[in-house]
């Protein structure tokens, strides 16, 4: 898998190529680190250039000794949970800080 880090907007995307060698654009959501490893979440952006709902992809997210990105797949189900379970921690706070912004 090859991708391609772009920043603008205030978004940060990236471009994931496939095993199909299709390419997807997706916005960064997050990074997150759980069991002492960086995961990045990212949201696909469709054809009309939308985020897509209800689908978030979950990649190990590493630097190289360059220091530029690199996101690998997630190998084993026990480092997917870790990593789901941290990308849910971290939508509950989202979701909990927008209920306390519309409350003030």
């Amino acid at each position: 898998m090859a991708e391609n880090l772009n920043q603008g907007n205030d978004e940060i995307t990236v471009t994931l190529t496939l095993e199909d060698d299709s390419e997807l654009e997706c916005v960064v959501l997050t990074t997150l680190e759980a069991d002492g490893r960086q995961y990045m979440a990212l949201l696909p952006i469709t054809e009309e250039g939308e985020e897509e709902e209800g689908e978030v992809y979950l990649y190990r997210y590493t630097q190289s000794e360059e220091g530029l990105p690199v996101l690998e797949n997630i190998e084993t189900d026990e480092e997917y949970e870790a990593a789901a379970e941290a990308f849910d921690s971290w939508l509950d706070d989202q979701e909990y800080d927008e209920l306390i912004t519309e409350e003030e």
